[in-house]
């Protein structure tokens, strides 16, 4: 395993493979907590936890289901990981910060059920990863996710003080700007390509 390897995983897992906007995962947090940056931020901070020691434990986890040939209960045992995982979670935030833990209300339990979560553990999975890469993808997609429900609640408390049009109010105008930034975060993608075939062709070799 190489520098470039890591680095590539992380530029992936921020940018050209957002979670959110190129893999349409977690799209009802992202909807539903980008109302205000403070909840956009408590959220992002959760998930990100959730995220990284679930695809830590569900890795090693799946190594031992691959050992005794029982793959087939993957799914079952990582949903109870991450539901494990969010009910301590829960019992942290009610306690050393409650104002945060009332500002996420519901969608702090609907981490459990959260795809982005689960997606990411089945992505660990599926893309092979060490444990020491399984830390990185896990981490920098919940980075990704923070960064992307950050941009969403921004504009969004801008565009609480525009005069849009009654049709649009609430989840349409959300909507249109989940799907904007998911254009131009694609555009990142075809840059990164570029990039790396770039110094391929200088004899780099980095990426």
């Amino acid at each position: 395993m190489s520098i470039a390897s890591i680095i590539t995983i992380v530029i992936s897992a921020i940018l050209t493979d957002n979670i959110v906007l190129s893999k349409t995962l977690g799209i009802c947090p992202l909807l539903g907590t980008s109302k205000k940056t403070d909840s956009a931020v408590g959220m992002g901070l959760a998930v990100t936890f959730v995220i990284t020691v679930s695809s830590i434990v569900c890795y090693g986890l799946f190594q031992l289901l691959s050992a005794w040939n029982l793959v087939y209960l993957q799914t079952i045992v990582f949903i109870l990981v991450i539901a494990s995982l969010v009910q301590l979670l829960d019992i942290v935030l009610k306690r050393f910060s409650p104002t945060l833990y009332n500002s996420l209300g519901i969608y702090l339990a609907l981490i459990t059920t959260n795809c982005t979560v689960l997606g990411s553990a089945n992505l660990v999975v599926d893309y092979g990863y060490n444990l020491l890469e399984t830390f990185v993808f896990g981490f920098f997609t919940g980075i990704g996710f923070t960064m992307v429900l950050i941009l969403m609640a921004g504009i969004r408390e801008k565009l609480a003080r525009a005069n849009i049009p009654a049709p649009f109010v609430g989840f349409p105008i959300a909507l249109i700007i989940a799907g904007i930034l998911a254009m131009a975060f694609s555009g990142f993608g075809s840059s990164f390509s570029f990039f790396k075939e770039c110094v391929r062709g200088i004899g780099g070799g980095l990426l």
